[in-house]
């Protein structure tokens, strides 16, 4: 820490930082110092209608009125006091001058208050909240449209939400869980939080619903200026598309790298961007600041982006509550370790909001027990990470494309083209490469546009997202990383999991991919092709639907930390299903057999079989069986 040993030493920091927010402290039209609050030009005797209330008239009794000085008074562009600063050396904590500010500033009436010593800077709005720290000086700007919209502030309750809202150019309800976590904000808003986290699964609509409640506020004459941060380009796109679509009564743009920041009210931005220009922002700029999957961002030099501007921070997330770090609680404030509110994907699947899923499992001989070939040993865990196999490969991709085929019109009975939006997660950008060539060889009438490859570094990535979102093809995206979370495609069937994964975190994302509901293709239910076990290993079925911790082992050998890139070894072996690839059982009347219910049925007959049977008796009881028993 510096030492400013004198309130003079001080001040001229704080010019400085007056000067970083956009005021000139040598322009009396903009800062006054050093003012009496008796005796300046600032106490006059008539009546000064400030904000449309009267200052303090003078009056035969002074006693009322604080003599003083204040250090800064901030002025508005028609003369009116904005906010006085009370300056303080460094060994002063300048929190314990507020009762030394307060009655300079309503004397004067500036409806704002900030206290520093040069190093700590409060800002307290003193007639709605506690003083608390913030990391600049509010600009003029800033300091004008608080005050703007305090004249037009009304209570959240008395604004009605909406039974439906305009997306995509068709007419949406407002769904139940949406409604009620715009009651749940507005509670917390009203009684004073500033800092909220919203729990949803992914599919379930967090990005309208934060348009929804961005539009309240804005309407309540609680924000102006918001501000979405996303850790992915994809997010970023979806978006600014979703801002557009709902709040275009608003302005709004997409803040890149290099590209000069606007004076809209809403702003769209990377984290990894903002993290780099926040400083070109005052703490005041921005009334609402959004994080979606926010457990991601709170972290180093990440949270700094977040924790610099002042105002409402709401975080969305898709993860379960069990799941999310310690920290993402704290920095949104929640108590008990619960998010302000959260709807369970069980419900999400029960109420029809998300489509369910069934599972077409298989492995390989080669996936499962790896390979010995010349006396050298390939681990499972290597695949496409050290040696590779193209019969393997083909078998995968020939299975899948099969099935696809064979039920897409049962999952989706509008779905016209076959075999409906398909997304293959791979290991690598090769294996990436492969999977697709091998799909395009099934397909030659299709000229090489059934499968895309839809990586980071193809440079026509976004224009091939497009496409398979908007187009009939390609039918079938193969990407590593850039679908597997945040990417929206409401018609997707089929998910290839032909890598194996262990985040349980990352697993839901992406079986998420395939959870958005689409009435316009009658979508009823989606396929999880898993060709490495990772529903097993995370306990997942479409009964018993996993929200936690694998805590099974996977089939294929240890995972192995990751070896430097380089040629991998094609083994060019014959390889064989271990287990055929198959859909859950189904019952003889064709429904489908709910696993817990079979084992509860199973024991249900063994009991009673041991009151039938003897033999069962006699094994119960450790009775010895008859020789004619035993046969």
């Amino acid at each position: 820490m510096k030492d400013f040993s004198t309130e003079a030493d001080a001040r001229i920091v704080i010019d400085d930082l007056l000067r970083q927010a956009g005021w000139d402290p040598a322009d009396k039209s903009q800062v006054l110092t050093e003012r009496s609050v008796q005796s300046s030009s600032l106490f006059v005797a008539e009546p000064l209608a400030v904000y449309g209330k009267e200052a303090v008239q003078q009056t035969a009794d002074r006693d009322e009125i604080p003599t003083g000085r204040a250090d800064y008074v901030l002025m508005d562009r028609r003369g009116r006091p904005l906010a006085i600063i009370e300056a303080k050396r460094n060994a002063i904590q300048p929190y314990t001058a507020k009762q030394q500010a307060l009655p300079y500033a309503k004397t004067i009436d500036a409806p704002f208050i900030f206290l520093t010593n040069g190093e700590i800077i409060y800002f307290w709005d003193y007639q709605n909240d506690d003083a608390r720290i913030v990391n600049s000086f509010y600009s003029r700007r800033d300091l004008e449209r608080l005050v703007e919209m305090r004249a037009t502030r009304k209570a959240l309750a008395t604004i009605e939400i909406p039974e439906y809202y305009i997306r995509q150019g068709e007419t949406r309800q407002v769904r139940p869980y949406q409604r009620e976590a715009m009651k749940a904000l507005d509670h917390a808003v009203e009684l004073g939080r500033r800092s909220f986290l919203i729990e949803l699964p992914t599919g379930t609509g967090k990005t309208d619903l934060i348009c929804l409640y961005l539009n309240r506020l804005i309407q309540a004459g609680r924000a102006e200026r918001a501000l979405f941060l996303v850790d992915r380009e994809q997010l970023a796109k979806q978006a600014i598309e979703a801002i557009q679509d709902v709040l275009n009564q608003y302005s709004s743009y997409w803040l890149r790298p290099g590209m000069g920041r606007q004076e809209q009210q809403i702003t769209v931005c990377l984290l990894q961007t903002m993290v780099g220009r926040y400083s070109e922002f005052t703490s005041g700029y921005f009334d609402v600041v959004i994080a979606d999957e926010c457990h991601r961002s709170i972290y180093g030099a990440w949270q700094t982006a977040l924790t610099h501007f002042d105002a409402l921070h709401i975080g969305l997330t898709a993860t379960p509550s069990a799941y999310i770090e310690r920290n993402t609680f704290q920095f949104y404030q929640c108590r008990d370790g619960q998010p302000d509110f959260a709807f369970p994907i069980q419900e999400a699947f029960k109420e029809g909001f998300l489509v369910p899923y069934k599972f077409a499992t298989g492995i390989t001989v080669i996936l499962a027990e790896g390979a010995e070939v010349e006396e050298e040993t390939y681990d499972p865990s290597e695949f496409e990470r050290k040696w590779t196999n193209e019969d393997t490969n083909r078998k995968m991709m020939e299975e899948f494309d099969r099935l696809a085929w064979e039920n897409f019109r049962e999952l989706a009975p509008g779905q016209k083209i076959g075999p409906g939006k398909t997304i293959v997660f791979a290991i690598t950008k090769h294996h990436a490469a492969r999977l697709a060539h091998y799909l395009n060889e099934l397909h030659p009438e299709h000229k090489g546009r059934y499968a895309e490859v839809i990586t980071s570094d193809v440079a026509n990535a976004d224009d091939l997202i497009r496409k398979f979102k908007r187009e009939d093809y390609p039918q079938v995206a193969v990407s590593v990383g850039m679908l597997d979370t945040g990417f929206d495609c409401r018609e997707v069937l089929h998910l290839v999991m032909c890598r194996r994964v262990r985040s349980p975190i990352l697993y839901q994302q992406m079986r998420g991919r395939g959870t958005r509901t689409a009435p316009h293709i009658g979508k009823e239910k989606f396929v999880i092709y898993d060709f490495f076990g990772n529903h097993e290993y995370f306990n997942d079925s479409d009964t018993d639907i996993f929200t936690g911790t694998g805590t099974a082992r996977a089939p294929g050998g240890v995972r192995k930390p990751p070896k430097p890139p380089g040629d991998l070894v094609e083994l060019g072996l014959q390889d064989e299903w271990l287990h055929a690839v198959s859909y859950v059982e189904v019952g003889p009347e064709g429904e489908r057999v709910d696993k817990r219910d079979y084992l509860t049925n199973w024991e249900k007959t063994v009991r009673s079989a041991v009151n039938d049977d003897e033999i069962i008796r006699k094994v119960r009881d450790e009775e010895p069986l008859t020789p004619e028993e035993e046969e």
